[in-house]
């Protein structure tokens, strides 16, 4: 680890309005100064250090441009916003990055007044921007929203349906299209910036306004005539057009890294009477650090890390698989196996494994940017045609798609296999990132079957069996995260639909397990037996359809049964209930329990604290047992008055 850098002149800025008192000409060395703390802090604590890099320039400038707190900056993904919260009163505290009881690692409402949305999924932030513009033009107050969108979340279809309502916001609202990856325009050097100064600036923009007025009195199809050559001469020069039909006034490409070009730039633009205006930025992922610019992924997520050298504190490594790369090799196999096993990500290849899957099916395996919706409606498509499409896209994501999991995939009981990866909590990306919820919307779908995984070599298994399952919807759970270190099977198993195992046998307390907690749920059998409490473990594998004849059994043979899953209410154990419930079960005092998620959103921490407060650990399922049967920690029963 590196010792904190020099940064004499970050010194003097702790907020923004500390930031605008500065000479332009300082901006140069105060954003070199900020990349600098970036890195050393983001060594520290690990975290998103590529996307941030890339728009130091920019952050200086936005916030040297804008009035803001007044003017509301948006971040769209909040991941790159690390430099943003060191000018915004939060330096002290950017080295408890995305540790417990730290700074978030996105843009947070609660965390800062600079902070006027969340953003920890992409492409939303077009839209809240529209509605802080629209709320201040209706209130008659001061303020524009300016929204910063990358090349990659463009590629959701959100985005445009906001660019598509923007008008009305007029020169409120402000979209900066931060282009990391060239992929709109390619730098042109000097002559971008002085285009971008010169559409942006008044000595063109009163001008045109005035040719437009002239236009307006021409017949019609000469003042329509006019206007397209107009806006498409110049869209020829900048690659304005799409944006310009959409009733933005686009300006750019501009140089990300030449702050005081942005600054020029963003001025014209925030003092034009047009808009909304669309500002192409050109930036470089990982910008001014060597290591990051040189790494494929630009370090786009990294773990604490050396800042001489770049490299990365991986540990001593060796330990059980990830979940995620069991799930790639299970599906690279069945692949191998079935011509017609295909694969799909939304702009997650790595996250979900399938870059590795990629390698040796490239025709078989699509990435089709950050568009959950059409992957899940896509996959649909394959599946009507015959083939076996298996969907990889991460718990908390596949939410952004649930209309296309009803009525695309559920309601045609099209045989659509879901992987849903980062099921359960996932440590420092917090509550935003957590897969708690997939329990609950896809279990009370018709047609579905749901399962989880409760180590790698289940998952191998569900992998199998999803690929042979053409009756219907399918999808898997499975956390972040290491295996617990079992071999896996040489040739996987075809599970039985609907039927879990019982893992050992007991006779007074049934602990019902899905997914995961497995291993938790056996040590506390383990405590429970040393206490005389004979204890049965089943892993029940499906969520849906569930094992009723498992359940009914140990519902009636038991004294106790406790239900443990990593999911919010709604997901197992409101099914084990609602079963017995219809089928008269509890009419003679069977005690049941469901442990489950808590009933709020979870910071960011550490997994296994974050499942300690949670309530999902060992002791706590002990806990739950002995209360349920109101004996005391020694397992002796208490006096009851």
């Amino acid at each position: 680890m590196s010792d904190r850098p020099e940064t004499p002149l970050l010194d003097t800025v702790q907020f923004p309005a500390d930031l605008r008192a500065l000479p332009k000409d300082d901006l140069p060395q105060l954003a070199e100064e900020l990349r600098q703390e970036m890195i050393s802090a983001v060594s520290v604590t690990g975290g998103h250090l590529g996307a941030g890099l890339g728009v130091v320039e920019l952050t200086v400038a936005a916030h040297y441009v804008f009035d803001t707190p007044v003017d509301k900056l948006i971040w769209d993904v909040g991941h790159q916003a690390y430099p943003h919260k060191i000018v915004t009163g939060r330096r002290e505290r950017i080295r408890t990055l995305r540790q417990g009881g730290g700074l978030s690692g996105f843009t947070r409402r609660s965390e800062s007044e600079y902070d006027p949305f969340g953003a920890a999924h992409s492409s939303t932030s077009i839209s809240a921007a529209l509605g802080f513009a629209i709320s201040n033009k209706l209130a008659d107050r001061l303020g524009r929203a300016v929204a910063v969108i990358g090349d990659g979340a463009m590629s959701a279809g959100m985005a445009y349906e906001a660019m598509n309502n923007a008008a009305a916001a007029g020169n409120r609202l402000v979209v900066i299209l931060n282009d990391n990856d060239m992929s709109i325009a390619p730098p042109v050097g000097s002559l971008r910036n002085a285009l971008a100064r010169l559409v942006s600036s008044g000595k063109y923009l009163t001008p045109r306004k005035l040719a437009q007025k002239v236009a307006r009195k021409m017949p019609q199809p000469l003042h329509v005539a006019a206007r397209k050559v107009e806006e498409y001469a110049r869209g020829l020069v900048t690659g304005g057009t799409l944006f310009d039909e959409l009733g933005f006034y686009y300006v750019g490409p501009v140089d990300g890294h030449d702050v005081r070009a942005l600054v020029e730039v963003l001025e014209n633009v925030r003092d034009a009477e047009v808009g909304p205006m669309l500002v192409h930025v050109v930036t470089q992922k990982g910008k001014g650090y060597g290591p990051a610019e040189n790494s494929a992924d630009k370090y786009h997520g990294v773990v604490k890390f050396d800042v001489v050298s770049g490299k990365q504190d991986k540990g001593a490594g060796g330990g059980p698989p990830q979940y995620t790369a069991v799930f790639a090799k299970a599906l690279g196999a069945e692949m191998a196996r079935d011509e017609k096993v295909v694969a799909i990500t939304a702009a997650m290849p790595s996250g979900t494994g399938l870059d590795k899957v990629a390698e040796a099916f490239p025709d078989r395996t699509f990435d089709v940017g950050i568009a959950e919706q059409h992957a899940v409606t896509f996959a649909a498509g394959l599946a009507a045609q015959g083939h076996r499409p298996f969907c990889a896209i991460y718990s908390t994501f596949l939410q952004r798609a649930y209309d296309q999991v009803v009525h695309d995939v559920a309601i045609q009981n099209l045989p659509v296999r879901f992987a849903m990866d980062r099921a359960g909590l996932v440590g420092a990306d917090g509550a935003t990132h957590a897969g708690a919820f997939d329990l609950a919307y896809l279990c009370t779908l018709p047609n579905f079957v749901v399962m989880a995984a409760a180590d790698e070599v289940e998952l191998t298994h569900m992998v199998h069996t999803m690929a042979l399952h053409d009756s219907g919807p399918i999808a898997v759970r499975y956390p972040r995260g290491e295996g617990r270190g079992l071999p896996l099977p040489a040739t996987p198993q075809a599970l039985q639909i609907g039927k879990g195992r019982v893992v050992r046998e007991g006779k007074k307390v049934a602990i019902l397990s899905l997914g995961t907690r497995l291993a938790e749920a056996e040590k506390a059998a383990d405590q429970l037996d040393a206490k005389g409490l004979s204890t049965t473990v089943a892993d029940l594998r499906f969520a849906k359809p569930l094992d009723s004849e498992l359940i009914r059994r140990l519902l009636t043979t038991h004294e106790v049964v406790v239900t443990v899953e990593e999911a919010a209410v709604g997901g197992l154990g409101a099914h084990v209930l609602t079963l017995a419930s219809d089928e008269g079960l509890l009419d003679a005092g069977l005690k049941i329990r469901t442990m489950r998620l808590p009933d709020r959103f979870q910071d960011h921490d550490k997994p296994d604290k974050q499942y300690d407060e949670a309530g999902l650990n060992a002791p706590q399922i002990v806990d739950t047992v002995l209360k349920a049967l109101r004996v005391n920690s020694a397992g002796v029963e208490e006096v009851r008055a």
